[in-house]
């Protein structure tokens, strides 16, 4: 269930990057390890011509106990059309919540 948890978590940050990024971007940089077979953790990330970005990691915490959850780290990176900014988050989401950082983002 918590691996199903963590899976929405993945999509939901895909979908939240900015509307409006060119939908003709070039992948860059794209790291998929081949040992990323869905037991334990994952690693992958991308980069995109656009400055989009994105890498993440994870590792199954309290293996084989009732407390077992995924540990995700990781950050995501968008250039803002408008303005030509560029921002990024960094996050950890594990058994205690999601929590991002970020310069634009208030403490």
């Amino acid at each position: 269930m918590k691996l199903f948890v963590a899976f929405v978590f993945v999509v939901a940050v895909v979908y939240a990057a900015p509307p409006g990024l060119p939908q003709d971007a070039v992948v860059l940089v794209k790291e998929t390890p081949s040992d990323n077979i869905g037991v334990g953790g994952y690693n992958y990330a991308y980069e995109l011509s656009n400055g989009q970005a994105h890498h993440e990691t994870a590792e199954v915490i309290n293996q084989g106990t009732e407390n077992q959850a995924l540990a995700v780290r990781g950050s995501f990176t968008w250039v803002d059309p408008s303005t030509n900014l560029r921002y990024t988050v960094n996050y950890v989401a594990d058994e205690n919540g999601f929590h991002p950082e970020g310069e634009h983002i208030p403490a």
